[in-house]
């Protein structure tokens, strides 16, 4: 049974000549090369959700970039006091 499914695309001649040099210069496939683009993108595209939903979070909590650092550092000395009471 077939894993992948065949998909067209369109791309200006330029471009689709430095996409070919660049899978030849990497030893890939047009279709790994675009594979790999496409999982870039979507990691990209993640990042920048999560990055939107934890500014959105910070604004409704009133939390600036620079309080960031304090509220990591007070975590942490959180987490290791409860961690080193159970360990008692």
């Amino acid at each position: 049974m077939r894993t992948t499914a065949p998909l067209s695309i369109t791309l200006p001649p330029e471009m689709l000549d430095r996409a070919r040099l660049l899978a030849r210069k990497e030893n890939r496939t047009m279709s790994e090369l675009m594979r790999e683009a496409y999982r870039q993108y979507e990691r990209k595209r993640r990042w920048d959700e999560i990055n939107e939903y934890g500014r959105e979070r910070a604004a409704k909590l009133g939390i600036s970039e620079k309080d960031v650092p304090d509220i990591v550092k007070e975590h942490r000395r959180t987490a290791s006091s409860k961690s080193s009471s159970r360990a008692k």
